[in-house]
């Protein structure tokens, strides 16, 4: 008896457009039109930037002094968190009424599983279309959207045509449109693997199509497999609501081994600003910080150190990975991976207000 074919999934993934930057820039007429930061501050980092800011080059993670410097009329604002999630919370709203299928991602972007039409719209597309306007009349923001068939071409496409725009990839043309991009916008290709594929001539998906599922496995491990089947547009992964966070974490991997203290000091100070950007797109807080190192003959250690509050910011975050890191001093072999995370993650609202020193 043959079974019956499965039914395609009508996925859309919703990105907001410069979030935190653009809740700023509407709650303030003076910032419109300008170069706007949210965060920043003494050794601080980025959390968002405006696209009038982008233009220069300034970028999320990116340290509040490298900013300046390439922007400098650049305008820091401090972020205002409990208004970013109420906006989400409002966006979230609007999700729900299309479908109980919502997987969020962080407070600005999600996932939605639309294959059921709950109110005849009669396609995707005009489920996103109708998302979209509804989003910019109640928030007065705008959001970009990506409508596909798996999560992977839903995420690329929403990215295509921002800010404010739809994309709208159906299945007979996901291998093609892959084709046409760079491996390095491709969600699991990082910029150590873009550069290693650079350096094995694969710049784009039509290249990463040219190479079989043996070669791709043995120049990239288990990995292999996943980029094989992305560049062909398959993606079997299911929206899942609810999806709850186990840890939140950034690594960098360096093209050459680091002994030295300083300069390792440094490279974590970088990871952790990326890392807690992460942090506060995902909302959540954590009492354990996790310092990962992976030493030249690929020895891998993990150090960590829990603490009786929630790890309450960038600073302390940092402060304890740094403790961390000078633990391990001296070296006996030079290190080619960070990695700096945050574990045992709570419900922030269920937690009451703590002031946490983290004197290590």
């Amino acid at each position: 008896m043959q079974s019956e074919p499965r039914q395609i999934r009508k996925i859309i993934h919703v990105d907001m457009d410069a979030f935190y930057a653009s809740v700023e820039q509407r709650d303030d007429p003076a910032l419109r039109g300008k170069p706007v930061a949210v965060g920043g501050g003494h050794r601080g980092v980025v959390t968002a930037a405006s696209y009038e800011a982008r233009k220069f080059g300034v970028r999320s993670a990116m340290p509040s002094v490298t900013a300046k410097r390439r922007c400098p009329e650049l305008i820091f604002v401090k972020p205002r968190f409990d208004v970013y999630r109420a906006v989400s919370g409002q966006v979230r709203e609007i999700f729900a009424a299309y479908t109980d299928l919502i997987e969020p991602l962080s407070l600005d972007e999600a996932y939605l599983d639309v294959t059921e039409d709950r109110l005849d719209f009669g396609s995707a597309r005009a489920i996103a279309e109708d998302i979209r306007r509804r989003i910019a009349t109640e928030t007065g923001l705008t959001a970009s959207a990506g409508v596909s068939y798996c999560k992977f071409i839903a995420k690329l496409a929403s990215d295509h045509k921002k800010p404010n725009g739809l994309c709208v990839i159906p299945p007979e043309r996901g291998a093609e449109f892959v084709a046409t991009l760079p491996v390095s916008r491709f969600h699991g290709v990082g910029p150590v693997t873009a550069r290693k594929m650079e350096r094995l001539g694969i710049l784009t998906g039509a290249d990463l199509q040219s190479w079989s599922l043996p070669q791709l496995e043995a120049h990239f491990g288990s990995s292999g497999s996943w980029y094989w089947r992305i560049c062909r547009g398959i993606d079997e992964r299911e929206v899942r609501s609810g999806r709850p966070y186990k840890s939140v974490s950034a690594e960098r991997t360096f093209d050459e081994d680091l002994r030295d203290p300083d300069a390792l000091a440094a490279e974590l100070e970088r990871i952790a600003g990326y890392a807690w950007v992460r942090v506060d797109r995902a909302e959540v807080s954590g009492r354990t910080v996790t310092l990962k190192i992976k030493f030249a003959d690929f020895e891998q250690v993990t150090r960590s150190k829990s603490f009786g509050a929630p790890v309450p910011d960038l600073t302390a975050f940092t402060a304890a990975g740094q403790a961390l890191l000078a633990g391990l001093f001296p070296l006996g072999k030079g290190i080619r991976l960070l990695g700096l995370g945050l574990h045992n993650l709570i419900e922030p609202e269920l937690e009451p207000p703590a002031q946490l020193g983290l004197a290590i």
